[in-house]
C-alpha cells in the first residue's frame, strides 16, 4: 500500500504540512508506505498546452510530456494507492504551485470525448486538504466553497472519488503584533489554534487510516472482478 501526500504550501512545517504529516501517520499505522512531497522544492511550471497527451497514437498519449522536476512526481501518482493533495487557499484558489500540479496531473487523463471520460487506469482513494484564514461559515460569502467543489469534482472525475478536509480560521503568524493584521483578533486566533487545530489534526490522522482501509476494499473488489471474469 503506497500513500503519497503532496504539499502545495510554501511553508513546510505550518498548517497544511502539519495536517498532511498527521494523515501520513495514520496511513503508516495502517501498514502503508508513505511519502510527503513539497512542491515548493521542485522546479517546474504549469501546463504548456502542447496537447501531446491528446495526440492520437502519440507516444505521450494520456500522460504529461514535459520532462522537468514534476515528471517523477506525476510518475509516482500513477503508481500510488492513495493520493492526498494539500494547499492553503490564496486569493480564492489553491496556491500557484498546486494549481500548476493539478493542471498537469488531471488534464492528461481527461479525454475530449463524450462526458470527458477519464483514462486513469484504475480507481484510487484521494483527498484534498485545505487551510484558510476565513471561518467556515464565511466560505460561501467568499465563494471558497465553489473553489473546493470544483477541484473535488475534477479529482472525482479522474480518480473515481475524493474526500475533503477543511481547516478554517487558521493561525497564520507566530506573533501577530509584528505584522499589519488588525482585521484578525490575535487572541482568538491563538485560542482556536490551541483548541480546534488539534481536532483538525486528529481528523487528518483518521482520514489517512480510513483512505488506506478503503483503498484495500477497492483492491479486493478489483481482485474479485478478475476472479469472476476468469
Amino acid at each position: 500500500m503506497k500513500v503519497l501526500a503532496i504539499n502545495g504550501s510554501p511553508r513546510k512545517k505550518k498548517n497544511t504540512g502539519i495536517l498532511l504529516e498527521h494523515a501520513l501517520a495514520g496511513a503508516k499505522c495502517s501498514g502503508a508506505d508513505v511519502e510527503l512531497v513539497h512542491l515548493y522544492e521542485q522546479d517546474y511550471r504549469g501546463c504548456r498546452s502542447c496537447f501531446a497527451c491528446k495526440r492520437i497514437n502519440g507516444k505521450d498519449y494520456g500522460r504529461c510530456a514535459v520532462q522537468d522536476g514534476l515528471a517523477p512526481i506525476l510518475q509516482k501518482v500513477s503508481q500510488t494507492d492513495v493520493l492526498i493533495l494539500g494547499s492553503p487557499i490564496y486569493f480564492n484558489s489553491e496556491t500557484g504551485e498546486m494549481r500548476s500540479l493539478m493542471e498537469r496531473l488531471l488534464f492528461p487523463y481527461l479525454t475530449y470525448t463524450e462526458g470527458y471520460a477519464s483514462i486513469f487506469p484504475r480507481k484510487i482513494r484521494t483527498a484534498l486538504f485545505y487551510t484558510m484564514n476565513i471561518a467556515e461559515q464565511d466560505m460561501t460569502a467568499y465563494q471558497q466553497d465553489k473553489t473546493v467543489a470544483v477541484s473535488q469534482a475534477f479529482m472525482e472525475k479522474v480518480f473515481g472519488n475524493c474526500e475533503v478536509l477543511l481547516s478554517t480560521d487558521t493561525y497564520q503568524f507566530n506573533d501577530y503584533s509584528q505584522y499589519v493584521s488588525s482585521v484578525w483578533d490575535a487572541e482568538a486566533k491563538q485560542k482556536r489554534h490551541e483548541e480546534i487545530f488539534p481536532l483538525d489534526c486528529k481528523k487528518a490522522y483518521e482520514m489517512g487510516a480510513r483512505l488506506c482501509a478503503r483503498s484495500r476494499d477497492l483492491q479486493k473488489e478489483g481482485l474479485l472482478s478478475l476472479i469472476h471474469c476468469a
